[in-house]
């Protein structure tokens, strides 16, 4: 059996109040210190390098690009790194800027399905140590124009936090009538392969 240490620090790299969120209610302890890189320039060089990069590859590259970035000023300590990632086909979505850009993402999404990315990495002096990419896949209702009105209300600036301007843990439930994949990856983190990997690694109880 792996001891436990959990004397050992534990470093979120990521601003994502819902990954903060996931690991606080999981009983991780953590301290928060997002990475300051240039996300959308990293995402263009890796695309510029390949003709066609699958977008799971870009998430685990950002994902590994924050956690070595953070990792380098927290020495001893474990970092933990997310990207996400959504693909409407060819097309990688980003986070809307504002309302408009948001109303413009959720109606060429309405009646599609569409794929998410969750990437996660774990860094320990500047290194990563371990990387996981899952996906899941979202089918989102063709919902009448006056439902996204009063959505786009009701849920306010929030959404453009998150890239396809919904959060499933809220109002945005509404717009799906289902999904493939694990309920964690769409909020933005793998958490279940996360605690797994964790626990191997001895810095939370077996």
């Amino acid at each position: 059996m792996v001891a436990t240490d959990r004397s050992r620090e534990i470093v979120l790299a990521s601003a994502s109040r819902a990954r903060r969120e996931m690991l606080a209610a999981a009983g991780v302890p953590f301290t928060v210190d997002p990475a300051d890189l240039d996300e959308l320039a990293l995402r263009n060089a890796l695309l510029a390098e390949k003709k066609s990069v699958a977008p799971a590859h870009i998430a685990e590259a950002l994902a590994r690009a924050k956690a070595e970035d953070v990792s380098g000023r927290h020495g001893g300590s474990l970092v933990v790194a997310g990207d996400q990632v959504l693909a409407f086909g060819p097309e990688l979505l980003t986070k809307a800027k504002d309302q408009a850009a948001a109303r413009a993402t959720l109606l060429k999404l309405r009646g599609r399905e569409h794929e998410l990315h969750s990437a996660v990495a774990f860094a320990e002096d500047g290194h990563v140590i371990w990387s996981r990419v899952e996906t899941a896949r979202l089918f989102m209702r063709d919902f009448s124009d006056a439902f996204l009105d009063d959505y786009l209300v009701r849920a306010g600036d929030r959404i453009c936090q998150s890239v396809g301007a919904y959060e499933l843990e809220g109002l945005g439930v509404q717009l799906f009538e289902r999904l493939e994949g694990d309920y964690f990856t769409v909020l933005g983190l793998p958490l279940l392969p996360v605690l797994e990997e964790l626990r191997a690694r001895g810095v939370i109880a077996q």
